[in-house]
């Protein structure tokens, strides 16, 4: 598996991801390519955006780290990170999502970023338990949703 930063020649499979996360999930959320180009390819406050790609060169899946600013629509800090990671169906449980934060903590390292904010659907169990393993704790819990934090330093 690769791990590299996204580009937009990446969007259309992106989107993919999403679809069939959106499709396995029933959750309710953009997932078109414009969605993708200005969500996590273009986004003015991306600190970085990497993709996982299987050695058939299959896009497996993704993740987003931006920089919280005032504002923002999860409450976050200002200055701290916020994460979002996007994996295939058919790629769970193949340490996708592990490489693809080794990748993120380092930019957010690299960006100065003191903390990590990922913002959870409370019925989420995989997301839940995904976070947990990396090290994130849980700070916030608003209606329906699991707010955890990953401090770096």
């Amino acid at each position: 598996m690769l791990i590299r930063a996204a580009t937009s020649a990446d969007a259309a499979e992106m989107s993919r991801v999403l679809r069939a996360i959106i499709a396995a999930s029933g959750r309710e959320r953009p997932g078109d390519i414009a969605f993708v180009l200005a969500q996590y390819i273009d986004n003015f406050t991306g600190i970085r955006c990497s993709v996982a790609v299987s050695d058939s060169n299959r896009l497996l899946g993704f993740q987003s780290l931006v920089r919280a600013t005032p504002g923002n629509r999860y409450h976050v800090p200002d200055g701290w990170g916020i994460i979002g990671t996007h994996i295939g169906p058919d790629a769970h449980r193949q340490g996708v999502g592990k490489a693809l934060f080794a990748a993120s903590l380092a930019a957010a390292t690299a960006a100065g970023i003191e903390a990590i904010d990922a913002y959870i659907g409370a019925d989420n169990a995989t997301g839940l338990a995904y976070y947990a393993a990396m090290g994130f704790t849980t700070y916030h819990k608003p209606p329906g949703i699991v707010q955890k934090v990953y401090r770096l330093g």
